[in-house]
């Protein structure tokens, strides 16, 4: 809970500081605008969280959506498919993709940076190769329910908020029950903190773990129809790239331990909010778009070192009691040897 209020007390002073500087930060437009990056980026956080709380990682969710956004936009534009059916068939092959990569860590016992960075590189190219490095789009139909999603915006009075956000909230209060108030959330952080000590506890970590990887990659693939939707082109090329480094930092940012074993789904939102306010920044300050990237290395840079430090002082606070506790217990009298 520490982690969550400093990383809340941080978000207000940096929106004090920007709307100092800037009065149009504060302004119903960019409040519009930052709700719905907000909500697209918190989604598959949330889910890259979870990853990150089994010890593991994810690469490979930005070339995912590329690969989804080219998909659905033959399987709608092209192939002239029901939206809803395209949407599933969207979902469950991204699904699918999560349930591959948590067999291949879990039973051929490859190191998820390998199994996704190769993913990283595969699903975007197979995504250049399917649409024949030609950009692909959704032209001006609504499918159902699909844009709306994406781009509807909720009045009160002159403030607008983004359908992205209000979905952001379900998802985090769903998400919430599951990792902090269920028998697998207590499991995904047992996992986390020791996977060899929650196996002899008769935990199937292959399970736990595996599912992890596929409920990231639900959580990536709702994130996927929105954002292809919320842009309505998807550029194979460059299409939500880099953006899984944006989401690991939104989990560093908001607690999350690369070692594994620690975060919630506040702090991954105030990771979230914290980490477009920060882009928001660049934009509104005149900075070079081309530091944006700078921006969240340092941001991500710090995370991990706050994070390092903390973990040390930890052991060390540690280690005495510990030995205290040792040099308390007597020695145990030699066999047939005198009793003191």
């Amino acid at each position: 809970m520490k982690k969550e209020l400093g990383i809340g007390i941080l978000l207000v002073v940096l929106v004090i500081v920007l709307r100092l500087l800037n009065p149009r930060f504060l302004s119903p437009i960019n409040v519009q605008n930052l709700s719905n990056l907000v909500g697209i980026f918190g989604i598959f956080s949330i889910g890259l969280g979870v990853i990150i709380i089994t010890g593991g990682i994810d690469l490979s969710v930005g070339s995912v959506f590329a690969l989804q956004g080219v998909l659905l936009s033959m399987m709608l534009v092209q192939g002239h498919w029901p939206w809803p059916v395209a949407a599933l068939s969207a979902i469950a092959i991204v699904v699918l993709l999560g349930v591959f990569h948590g067999f291949i860590i879990t039973v051929v016992k490859l190191q998820p940076f390998i199994v996704t960075l190769c993913g990283l590189l595969f699903y975007r190219g197979l995504a250049r190769f399917i649409a024949n490095d030609e950009t692909k789009g959704f032209g001006s139909d609504s499918f159902g329910l699909l844009r709306p999603m994406a781009t509807k915006v909720l009045y009160i009075g002159d403030w607008g908020i983004g359908m992205p956000f209000v979905l952001l909230m379900i998802i985090a209060v769903i998400m919430w029950v599951v990792l902090h108030r269920s028998v697998y959330g207590r499991y995904l952080y047992a996992v986390g903190r020791n996977e060899e000590a929650a196996r002899y506890s008769g935990i199937n970590t292959k399970l736990v773990i595996g599912g992890a990887y596929a409920l990231s990659m639900l959580l990536a693939s709702i994130t996927g129809i929105l954002l292809a939707f919320y842009t309505n082109s998807i550029s194979p090329n460059d299409h939500g790239n880099s953006y899984e480094l944006y989401g690991i930092a939104a989990a560093v940012l908001g607690g999350c331990s690369l070692r594994g074993g620690e975060g919630s789904i506040i702090g991954i939102i105030l990771g979230t909010i914290l980490l477009q306010v920060l882009r928001n920044l660049v934009t509104l300050l005149h900075i070079p778009s081309s530091l944006d990237l700078a921006v969240m290395g340092a941001v991500i840079f710090i995370g991990v070192t706050i994070d390092q430090l903390l973990g040390t002082r930890k052991k060390r606070t540690k280690t005495p009691a510990l030995v205290q506790q040792t040099d308390a217990i007597p020695a145990k009298p030699a066999v047939g040897g005198p009793t003191p």
